[in-house]
């Protein structure tokens, strides 16, 4: 058997439970739309997430090219996708009985959350260096840029409860992970 398609199960089925759990939270807001009010900008988040998800499956086909693979580099594969699902779960929680709304519950777990989420784009890029120098180079400085600014702009969220910054942080992210899967990922390389 190849090794990826082996790791690839492990991932797909970690992925596939982000995937299901953000579809699941927003299948019960339409399911009962009067139960606890949506905040809009939780739900670009969501979006954000379901966008960065169905983007990592896409991109990590690359990993096919790594020629030996090691359980240290399997296991840092499992905990990028792990730290994925998790923030799904922080979006969506199984309960909401202590809250009025989603927008009193995402301040109230914004810490977890974009603790989470700068995290996530640190992992970002380690899985980009084990990709090799011929992929690193090919993201260019537009990458650097963009994962520079969503570590920041996450650990400034952490600090920050304003409405106005989360909601531009939540359309910026949004929009520029679209433009990148436009201008580096419509094909896999």
């Amino acid at each position: 058997m190849d090794v990826y398609l082996h790791v690839k199960v492990l991932l797909s089925m970690i992925l596939g439970l982000g995937v299901g759990h953000l579809l699941r939270g927003v299948a019960r807001i339409v399911q009962h739309p009067k139960q606890y009010r949506i905040y809009w900008v939780h739900l670009v988040w969501a979006l954000f997430l379901f966008l960065y998800l169905i983007h990592f499956w896409w991109w990590e086909f690359s990993l096919q090219k790594v020629s030996q693979w090691t359980f240290p580099l399997y296991f840092f594969i499992a905990i990028y996708a792990t730290l994925l699902y998790l923030l799904c779960t922080l979006f969506f929680p199984d309960a909401m009985d202590d809250y009025n709304s989603y927008r009193e519950y995402f301040y109230s777990r914004r810490q977890w959350i974009f603790a989470f989420m700068a995290t996530l784009f640190v992992a970002d890029i380690v899985d980009t260096f084990i990709k090799g120098s011929v992929y690193r180079a090919h993201l260019g400085l537009t990458y650097d840029i963009r994962t520079a600014a969503y570590i920041l702009l996450s650990l400034v969220a952490i600090k920050i409860k304003s409405p106005r910054f989360h909601a531009a942080f939540a359309v910026f992210a949004v929009v520029a992970e679209a433009l990148n899967i436009l201008k580096l990922y419509l094909t896999i390389h």
